[in-house]
């Protein structure tokens, strides 16, 4: 006799909270789009660890527009680099892993190009994204999913991990690659890429807001209803 499995009711609980964020921190639209070619992204991923987005964001279009590719990026001393860089909250670290996820892509593509991963699984493409020097999970589900390759892929900072374990949606000490794999079936089968998207950066905001490392502010959030960890403590 066979069983029959039923539906993950994680899924219910991730359409369910997904209007309560809306409703709480307005819809979050998308990128530019010329801040989303599949490059561009990866770049703002290797320099963004601990840095607020905005910041990031205007440190990688500024390199792109005074070199002019990536290539030339990529061919600066690393002191250059550096100063280059010192927006960001650790610019010697973010400028090495630059210099060596852009060379060592250069090495393999012979440019700076990522156009090949459109003909790719997702699952694969990521994977080959991850034998690339500094290039770990949320990177590569970033540039997967909040890039013109517009794939469900979730991707997972160190906020949306933590909600995640704290509603009992994950594992309680998931990795970033184990939480990936722990959710992603989970995730509703309607949502488009960039449904993934808003998702990931509504949740950042609980976790910037309310759900924080320490001192929790769970009557307040949003998703406590939802939360095991949020169910279990006095508002």
């Amino acid at each position: 006799m066979q069983l029959t499995v039923g539906p993950d009711p994680r899924t219910e609980t991730l359409r369910r909270l997904q209007p309560l964020l809306i409703q709480r921190f307005g819809r979050i639209e998308r990128a530019a789009a010329e801040w989303r070619e599949p490059e561009w992204v990866l770049v703002q991923g290797v320099i963004g660890a601990r840095t607020r987005s905005e910041v990031s964001n205007a440190a990688t279009q500024g390199l792109l527009e005074r070199y002019g590719s990536w290539e030339a990026v990529a061919a600066l001393p690393l002191g250059q680099l550096q100063a280059e860089l010192a927006t960001q909250t650790y610019p010697n670290v973010a400028a090495e892993r630059l210099k060596a996820s852009l060379t060592a892509l250069i090495e393999r593509r012979g440019g700076v190009d990522l156009s090949h991963l459109a003909e790719v699984d997702t699952l694969d493409a990521m994977r080959w994204l991850e034998q690339l020097p500094g290039i770990g999970r949320k990177i590569a589900a970033g540039v997967m999913n909040a890039s013109t390759l517009d794939r469900r892929a979730i991707v997972l900072d160190g906020h949306h991990t933590r909600i995640l374990q704290r509603m009992g949606l994950v594992p309680a000490k998931a990795s970033t690659d184990r939480a990936f794999e722990a959710i992603m079936p989970a995730m509703p089968p309607e949502w488009s890429a960039a449904d993934y998207d808003e998702h990931h950066l509504l949740m950042k905001k609980i976790g910037q807001n309310y759900c924080r490392p320490s001192a929790l502010l769970c009557g307040d959030c949003p998703a406590q209803a939802l939360c095991q960890t949020g169910r279990g403590r006095v508002a």
